[in-house]
């Protein structure tokens, strides 16, 4: 898995997108995103671009278009702090699985938002989680991403629970007091 490395400035701008997005699912434009990072509609414009190259971001078209942030933009920002997997919860069919740590999640098919599906690599024992139930990952400590999904099928030798992924939801982050 090639993980993305952004710099400070990308990282600023993909979170003000998709805190953004998750408030209101239009498509954002860039002077929305300026006014949060207090940089010019032009530097982010210039960022933009280089963040569709990496696909974390998708320019939308028309009087009504701005951006949007891919399944990646998400996993992009996560990646950087996954250093501690005790703090991500599995659920089964809603209940806290014990002696499951959730270690890596990667959103495999982001090209087809409608076939979503989410592998989820962990430690322990998933044998009591079979196809269709459902699973639910987060919230995960920093960009408090939950993702539900049905179980879709399961990797046991390489402890990877793959989910069709029916809701992700990534919180806008609650202002520091």
């Amino acid at each position: 898995m090639s993980s993305i490395e952004l710099t400070p400035s990308q990282k600023k701008i993909l979170r003000a997108l998709t805190n953004l997005h998750s408030e209101d699912e239009d498509a954002i434009k860039g002077e929305e995103i300026a006014e949060q990072v207090d940089r010019n509609p032009g530097t982010i414009r210039n960022q933009m671009q280089s963040l569709k190259a990496l696909q974390l971001v998708e320019g939308v078209p028309g009087p009504k278009g701005g951006y949007k942030p891919t399944a990646a933009a998400f996993e992009a920002l996560e990646i950087q702090q996954m250093d501690d997997p005790a703090a991500v919860p599995l659920l089964h069919d809603g209940e806290p699985v014990e002696g499951v740590l959730v270690e890596e999640i990667d959103l495999s098919s982001v090209h087809h938002p409608e076939l979503c599906r989410a592998e989820i690599h962990v430690q322990g024992s998933t044998s009591a989680i079979h196809e269709g139930d459902t699973v639910t990952v987060g919230p995960t400590p920093l960009s408090k991403l939950l993702i539900e999904g049905e179980l879709d099928g399961k990797d046991d030798t390489n402890n990877i629970l793959i989910l069709r992924i029916n809701d992700m939801i990534a919180p806008a982050e609650e202002p520091a007091h």
